[in-house]
């Protein structure tokens, strides 16, 4: 392992499937405590980035550190550090939650007492009590990610990748994952937080990265981001659409109804 003076290290990272380039040359550094956002189009490659910084996808070129493990060569050890929610979580859904949540635990090894005492806490803090004995199965979409949240959490991770975690959970829940997010930074946690919802983003993170076409097309706070844009007194909406080159909204609706 080698000691880094940030969470995350990616260095001139390239991703391809086949033909497709789905990273080109992203470098980026997460510090330690630090919120950073992702942004940017359908297959910019947040979730690309994100995959391959937990080691389930491998670089095609370039180098990942976390916490100062090589993300090739210390796969496992990444796995016990980092927690991972990705865009559309696959859970065994012929488990209650209870024995998925069960499950997840002693594979992280968490003592007994400490497994039970930490399943029991988040299943009430997330309005999953007296539906945990429930099959999976036939979980909303929202309770199913809010069990993926849970497991996500129950080893207390160094780093936690965030793909997407708002997607579906009511509004209480919303608030309490976003004040958890906090509440792990002020901890020294590593968060890296995909969204699509501008106000999320500029809300919770304390830098954003907006990726276009697997590159990183700004990074920056939200006000860096602003005055890059040339647009000091806008909302985040509108520096979005300007930095991405995205046509704006009321000329695709004037087409349209045309």
């Amino acid at each position: 392992m080698t000691t880094t003076g940030s969470a995350i290290d990616v260095s001139h990272l390239t991703k391809t499937y086949g033909p497709t380039v789905a990273l080109n040359d992203v470098t980026l550094s997460v510090g330690t405590g630090e919120v950073r956002g992702l942004l940017g189009p359908n297959g910019s490659g947040k979730s690309s980035l994100m995959k391959t910084i937990m080691g389930l996808s491998k670089p095609s070129y370039g180098s990942i550190r976390v916490l100062g493990y090589d993300v090739r060569a210390s796969p496992m050890e990444i796995k016990k550090i980092v927690g991972y929610i990705p865009e559309s979580p696959r859970l065994y859904e012929f488990l209650t939650a209870t024995e998925y949540l069960d499950f997840i635990a002693d594979v992280r090894g968490l003592p007994f007492e400490q497994k039970k005492e930490r399943i029991a806490r988040f299943v009430d803090a997330l309005d999953l009590e007296g539906k945990q004995g429930d099959m999976i199965s036939s979980y909303s979409q929202g309770m199913k990610q809010k069990v993926a949240i849970i497991g996500a959490l129950l080893h207390r991770p160094r780093v936690l990748l965030m793909d997407e975690p708002l997607n579906g959970l009511d509004p209480k829940s919303a608030r309490l994952v976003k004040e958890l997010i906090h509440g792990f930074a002020r901890e020294g946690v590593s968060v890296v937080f995909s969204t699509h919802i501008l106000e999320i983003a500029e809300a919770i993170c304390d830098k954003l990265t907006i990726l276009q076409g697997g590159k990183i097309l700004a990074e920056g706070t939200s006000k860096d981001l602003r005055e890059n844009a040339g647009l000091p007194g806008s909302g985040l909406e509108d520096v979005f659409l300007k930095l991405t080159g995205t046509k704006g909204v009321e000329d695709i609706v004037e087409a349209l109804i045309r």
